[in-house]
C-alpha cells in the first residue's frame, strides 16, 4: 500500500489514463468533479457506471463495467467511488479485464487491507483513502 508522499506524486504524474469506477452524472457527487478535475490536469477520464453506459462525459463514453472497455483504451488507473463491500469486485475485475493497470486508487473512507494486499502481489500499486483532487494541490502537481 502506498503512503509515501513522492510515490503518489509519481503515481499522478505518471498516470495518463484513468477509469472512474462509480461515476455520477451529478455535477455535485465527488465522482462527478473529480473526474472533471482530472480531465483539467490532462488525464483521459473513462466513466464506469452501468446506469449512465453508452452516454458521454466530457466526450467519453460510459461504459457500465471496467470489462466493457476496448482493449485499446490502456487504463492505467482505476479510482473507486463504490461502497467497501464492492471494493474487492471492482478489483477483481480490474486485475482481470485491464492489462496495463498500474495503480488501484481507493477513494477517502475506502480501506480494505485484504484486496490492497492481494492487488500489491500482482505488482499493482494501492492507494487508499485518498482523493487525487486534493493531492494534487496538497504535492504541488497543479497543471
Amino acid at each position: 500500500m502506498i503512503e509515501d508522499d513522492a510515490q503518489i506524486a509519481e503515481i499522478l504524474r505518471r498516470t495518463q489514463v484513468v477509469a472512474c469506477v462509480g461515476f455520477s452524472a451529478n455535477p455535485d457527487r465527488p465522482s462527478h468533479y473529480v473526474s472533471q478535475f482530472l480531465v483539467s490536469q490532462g488525464k483521459r477520464v473513462v466513466p464506469v457506471n452501468p446506469g449512465l453506459a453508452g452516454q458521454d462525459f466530457l466526450g467519453q463514453r460510459i461504459y457500465a463495467t471496467l470489462s466493457d472497455i476496448p482493449p485499446d483504451i490502456p487504463v492505467d488507473m482505476v479510482d473507486v467511488f463504490r461502497r467497501l463491500e464492492h471494493v474487492p469486485d471492482v478489483v477483481d475485475e480490474a486485475l482481470f479485464a485491464l492489462p496495463q493497470l498500474r495503480t488501484i486508487w481507493l477513494q477517502l473512507g475506502l480501506r480494505d487491507e485484504a484486496t490492497a494486499q492481494m492487488a500489491t502481489a500482482r505488482g499493482i500499486d494501492v492507494v487508499q483513502d485518498r482523493c487525487p483532487k486534493q493531492e494534487y494541490p496538497r504535492l504541488g502537481l497543479m497543471a
